[in-house]
């Protein structure tokens, strides 16, 4: 896979200068949410999740020059956490000049270790964007709910090691 860029993840706890980036990030992407007549506060919502080993946990991907490609968090809410599941895969982004090139499933990688390293038996996630990234990596969707932008997938990913390898059923 030649096109992959070199990508660094870290927690958000160890890139603390990619905080305003993020913020920016969140509020264009999110705008009904963290725009400027929405209810969130991308600030506030970022520096909660600067944990290592209780939740919210954010990661961020860096490139080869540690300029901010991505992130996503490992939280106990998210949009479908209405149905009583958890933890979620959430505030996963990718810069819009990044996408298609490895860093979403480096990010959804990281969330999955992350999650099993804490040791949660599965995560979800809700999405309207990535279901193929996700159905690649083994994910499967289980419900669907309703989001700020409409009807949305929710989706699992068991994480037991004994189970399936990645992509493969």
């Amino acid at each position: 896979m030649g096109n992959q860029p070199s990508v660094r993840i870290l927690h958000l706890l160890d890139a603390r200068e990619a905080m305003p980036t993020l913020i920016r990030w969140f509020e264009e992407e999110w705008a009904p949410w963290y725009g400027p007549s929405g209810p969130g506060d991308a600030e506030s919502d970022l520096a909660a999740c600067r944990g290592r080993d209780m939740l919210p946990i954010c990661l961020v991907a860096l490139d080869a020059e540690n300029e901010v490609i991505g992130t996503a968090a490992l939280k106990t809410e998210s949009v479908g956490s209405e149905l009583g599941f958890g933890p979620w895969l959430a505030a996963f982004l990718v810069g819009r000049e990044h996408r298609g090139r490895g860093v979403g499933a480096a990010l959804v990688a990281a969330i999955e270790d992350e999650a099993r390293r804490l040791g949660f038996e599965a995560v979800y996630t809700s999405t309207d964007v990535a279901e193929g990234m996700l159905e690649r990596r083994g994910w499967e969707a289980i419900a669907t709910t309703l989001s700020l932008r409409g009807p949305i997938t929710v989706y699992r990913r068991g994480l037991r090691e004994d189970g399936p390898p990645d992509g493969h059923r």
